[in-house]
């Protein structure tokens, strides 16, 4: 049997769309035509990309979206201004690592917006026009091809745009509920598998979560499943799948929330396949943790198999040794070798060269048909 391979969904956006969609994300004016022209040439090259490399379940890129957690403030009322990013935890004492950092990654040039206002689905069209394009690519590249399209789960969007509008988190989740329904439904009416992006569920313990503690935060993380799973009612759970990460930079990662604590409630949200790390050193062993939890039936694994914070080519024969760690605990049918994160999270930010982003596919390809052979 053949073992399927994904991403997590970003690609790199490349020096000529970037400045586009850091223009467009600012109010500044610009081409829509041109704009469109640009993207649609983007996510050709990126699905044919896919495609060659041998990926089973391909997505757009999200190169039409500044970044998968922000995109949305012009999709929906409610959000404005700029808020000051706060340092992760683990980033927050080493001032000289933040600055190496930010000149290899790139800056976050973003617009960091927070919720300002009530939420309301006002603009639909960016995301038929996401879809047009992948579609159009698909139809040009991968004719036939599985694909995937990425969305910011409620959850995720406060952790983003902080609360300065409701009376509580819950009121917040719940106009996120209805306000992001449309986006979901269109696409799975449009065919595509639906990605719920839940980082908040993990990497906001140290970041947009911080201040606290692990009980609220805990409490927190069960009302955003819950606000998923409402958003997500009239969608079967094996046409979605969901990303879990503790965050796609090269730090410390020692305020890290450990797996074990955050696991029985992220199997509580619906999406029957869930993508989560386990390449990078603070997360491969946490496989133990998967064998040893309380798996529903059908639910299948996604483990990232490739770092996506390093320029390291992974072997193949490392790609299906960790493969053949899930097919273990789940067996070989519901297991799809991922990546622990996206390779362009947002425009302009991202420590991985373009060309090994595609080798590392590739060499994820080949993995996982060594993997396949000898199970």
């Amino acid at each position: 049997m053949a073992i399927a391979t994904t991403h997590v969904g970003s690609l790199p956006r490349g020096p000529e769309l970037t400045p586009l969609l850091l223009a467009r994300d600012h109010g500044e004016p610009y081409d829509a035509a041109a704009f469109d022209h640009v993207v649609q040439t983007a996510v050709d090259a990126a699905v044919a990309a896919q495609v060659a490399a041998g990926v089973t379940i391909v997505s757009d890129g999200e190169l039409g979206k500044v970044g998968y957690s922000t995109y949305m403030i012009e999709r929906l009322s409610g959000f404005g201004g700029h808020s000051e990013r706060m340092s992760a935890l683990d980033l927050a004492p080493l001032p000289e690592l933040r600055t190496k950092l930010a000149h290899i990654m790139g800056s976050q040039d973003f617009t960091r917006a927070s919720c300002i206002g009530e939420v309301k689905l006002v603009n639909l069209q960016p995301v038929k026009d996401d879809i047009r394009r992948f579609r159009t690519a698909l139809d040009r590249h991968g004719e036939g091809t599985r694909a995937f399209m990425n969305a910011a789960s409620p959850g995720l969007i406060t952790a983003f745009q902080k609360n300065a509008f409701y009376p509580s988190h819950e009121a917040y989740l719940a106009d996120l509920v209805t306000a992001m329904q449309p986006e979901y439904a269109a696409i799975v009416d449009a065919g595509f598998e639906l990605q719920l992006d839940c980082p908040d569920l993990a990497m906001s313990r140290h970041t947009g979560y911080q201040e606290m503690d692990e009980a609220q935060f805990l409490a927190t993380i069960e009302a955003n499943v819950e606000a998923l799973n409402a958003a997500t009612a009239d969608i079967a759970p094996e046409k979605m799948r969901m990303h879990v990460c503790w965050g796609n930079y090269e730090g410390p990662h020692d305020h890290d929330i450990p797996l074990e604590r955050i696991i029985d409630i992220v199997l509580k949200a619906r999406p029957a396949t869930i993508l989560f790390e386990a390449a990078n050193p603070r997360h491969e062993h946490e496989w133990i943790v998967w064998r040893d939890a309380a798996l529903p039936d059908h639910k299948i694994l996604a483990p990232g198999l490739i770092d996506t914070c390093s320029n390291y080519l992974e072997t193949p024969e490392l790609i299906a040794q960790r493969i053949e760690r899930f097919a273990a605990i789940v067996g070989a049918d519901r297991v799809v070798a991922s990546t622990d994160c996206g390779f362009g999270t947002f425009a302009g930010y991202g420590k991985i060269d373009p060309a090994v982003t595609w080798a590392k596919l590739r060499n994820l390809r080949a993995g996982a048909d060594l993997a396949a052979a000898r199970l």
